[in-house]
């Protein structure tokens, strides 16, 4: 059996090592296609650092990953520019420490792009940045954002200094980010992707970006990510045989329990789309228990 990916969000380790991925590339091609800027909002552990990683990989122009799957044959799979800033991995502690972990973040990126910066400045930083790698590789820039929120929410409900910490780094965010709003960054960019938990209308910190578009509840995207309740059989197949042979009753029976555990989430009004928690499924076909996972 192939292996369930519960301890990677790495397209390219799934890709390359044996793991089930459950093939979403339909949806990515739509956002790349029809669209530059998105704004998607899920819980935690639902797939958005999954979608991440495969738009990072295929803005890179790495084709071979997506062999077998939807978009391989619908894309060309041109190299751009990518940034990604991973909020799971930046330092947030205080306003100033988070100025110079996206500082430290921004000069590691030219780095890898070998790009001289010379702006003192954060924001400043960041336009040089993407405009330096549209000068160089003549290619506009992709720029990834995961989990934009985690600086607020990890200072949330400790307190009244933790929650003036929470309110400074959403004004440290909202300088930053507001890059992405000029005129002549806006020119550059390629595609921009950004995740949270989250809705930025709560936080303001994109209120001013007219062109990012909120796909969190749109009805065409309510069953990405997750799993639907025909990809769980269709991808998962041998581990619920196996499910199933331990507990000495069907396949049938064993998607009715997932079904009456995960399957709570819908994700627009406009369409009646039950969705099952990927970790949640992942965790009951390893464990062959049904319990709760994750809250």
């Amino acid at each position: 059996m192939k292996l369930l990916p519960l301890d990677t969000s790495s397209f390219r380790r799934i890709r390359e090592g044996n793991y089930i991925y459950v093939d979403k590339t339909r949806w990515i091609y739509k956002l790349i296609t029809e669209g530059i800027c998105y704004f998607f909002s899920r819980p935690r552990r639902f797939g958005k650092s999954l979608t991440i990683s495969t738009l990072k990989e295929l803005f890179k122009g790495h084709k071979e990953l997506f062999k077998g799957l939807w978009i391989y044959e619908r894309w060309a799979f041109k190299e751009y520019p990518v940034v990604v800033f991973d909020f799971n991995r930046i330092e947030n502690t205080n306003p100033e420490v988070l100025k110079l972990a996206l500082k430290s973040k921004l000069l590691s990126s030219a780095r890898d792009y070998e790009l001289e910066l010379k702006e003192d400045l954060l924001s400043s930083l960041f336009a040089e940045l993407i405009l330096g790698l549209f000068k160089k590789y003549s290619q506009k820039v992709v720029i990834l954002i995961d989990e934009y929120d985690k600086p607020i929410i990890d200072h949330l409900g400790f307190g009244e200094e933790r929650l003036k910490i929470a309110e400074q780094n959403r004004e440290v965010l909202k300088r930053f980010f507001g890059v992405l709003k000029g005129d002549e960054v806006v020119d550059a960019l390629q595609f921009v992707f950004v995740t949270g938990v989250s809705r930025f209308t709560k936080v303001s910190i994109f209120s001013e970006w007219n062109n990012l578009r909120d796909i969190s509840f749109h009805q065409e995207f309510a069953d990405f990510p997750g799993y639907t309740e025909e990809e769980i059989p269709t991808f998962f197949k041998p581990h619920l045989e196996a499910f199933a042979k331990e507990k000495g009753v069907s396949c049938k029976e064993i998607l009715e329990e997932l079904r009456f555990w995960y399957n709570g989430y819908r994700f627009s009004p406009g369409k009646d789309m039950r969705i099952y928690n990927p970790v949640s499924v992942m965790n009951a076909l390893a464990d062959r228990t049904f319990r709760n996972y994750w809250f």
